[in-house]
C-alpha cells in the first residue's frame, strides 16, 4: 500500500527537521516547509532520496564545497538559493 501524500509530506518534513547536524536541520525545515507542499511526485521521489544522504555531504553540496552529484544538482541549487534570501 502506498503512502498517502499528506502523510509523505509531513514525515518528510520532519526528517528534515531531525538530522544530524544542526546546520542541515535549519536548512532543510526552511526548504521544506516553503516547498513541499507545492512539489509534484517526481520531486517529492528525489527529496525523499536526497533525505538518505550523509549530511556532512549535503551541508558540503549545499555551500558548494563540493559539486553534488548530477541526479542532485537541480534541487541543491534550489535549496541553496533558498538559503541565501
Amino acid at each position: 500500500m502506498s503512502e498517502a501524500r499528506e502523510i509523505r509530506v509531513r514525515r518528510m518534513k520532519m526528517r528534515s527537521m531531525r538530522r544530524g547536524i544542526r546546520e542541515m536541520d535549519l536548512i532543510l525545515t526552511a526548504f521544506a516547509d516553503a516547498r513541499l507542499d507545492d512539489m509534484g511526485a517526481g520531486d517529492l521521489d528525489l527529496y525523499d532520496a536526497l533525505l538518505n544522504e550523509n549530511d556532512h555531504d549535503l551541508y558540503q553540496w549545499v555551500t558548494g564545497q563540493v559539486p553534488p552529484p548530477g541526479r542532485y544538482g537541480g534541487l541543491i541549487a534550489e535549496i541553496s538559493q533558498a538559503i541565501a534570501k
